[in-house]
């Protein structure tokens, strides 16, 4: 009889501990929940490849694997996400910390291209959702249901193209280096004309006077032949 109290009291007292534990566990921010970052949707503006083709997109955070984003294939289209895609989730945030984060087109011949970087942090989402827009590059929306905890209307970040003018500089450098580059070439190859064409009558007027040689010496051998 004592023995099967002792029991019960035993099993009573483990069950108020895992109980307590849980409860303790539950209590420390970030412990249970994971923070994990899906991409909801995404519309890019701009490709910055020179050629038509189809934008490569990534994603990633400072010091993390590059996370692309084989659906978006073309521009001033939204893509709408499950965040069950294989390739979800993005990232994941630490509690109090941010991550350094961008979206980016992988280039083939030169250095990948930065649709915009920012600080990502769990108190910028607002409901579960984070809205960032980058003018005249993309406009994404970003999930995660443990991040944020503040009500209201959906958090976001409006960044302006500030880069603008610096780019058309660039833009404008390069059709000048081209122009130039063209005009050199066309110089060059009127130049390399001209001299083919000098040297040509040259040989010719060379040729002629080896032939006019040639003819008087037959005549002066036909006079002397007379001569005889």
């Amino acid at each position: 009889m004592r023995r099967n109290q002792f029991l019960r009291c035993a099993s009573s007292s483990t069950h108020r501990l895992f109980l307590f534990s849980f409860i303790l566990l539950s209590s420390i921010p970030g412990n249970i929940s994971s923070r994990e970052i899906t991409l909801g949707s995404i519309e890019i503006f701009n490709a910055h490849e020179w050629w038509p083709s189809k934008p490569i997109v990534y994603f990633s955070c400072k010091g993390e694997n590059k996370t692309f984003l084989p659906d978006v294939k073309t521009t001033n289209f939204l893509y709408s996400f499950k965040g069950q895609e294989s390739w979800q989730p993005l990232t994941e945030l630490p509690e109090k910390k941010c991550k350094r984060c961008g979206i980016y087109e992988s280039d083939t011949f030169k250095s990948d291209d930065v649709f915009d970087e920012w600080e990502m942090c769990s108190d910028d989402f607002v409901e579960g959702n984070y809205i960032h827009f980058k003018e005249k590059e993309f406009n994404a929306t970003f999930i995660c249901s443990d991040c944020g905890g503040g009500s209201g209307s959906q958090n976001s970040t409006i960044v302006e193209d500030k880069g603008e003018p610096s780019k058309k500089k660039t833009i404008a450098i390069v059709v000048v280096v081209s122009v130039l580059a063209s005009i050199v070439t066309v110089l060059a190859a009127v130049f390399v004309y001209k001299y083919w064409q000098r040297r040509r009558r040259e040989r010719d007027q060379l040729r002629f006077l080896k032939l006019f040689e040639e003819t008087d010496e037959i005549e002066d051998e036909i006079a002397l032949g007379h001569v005889i």
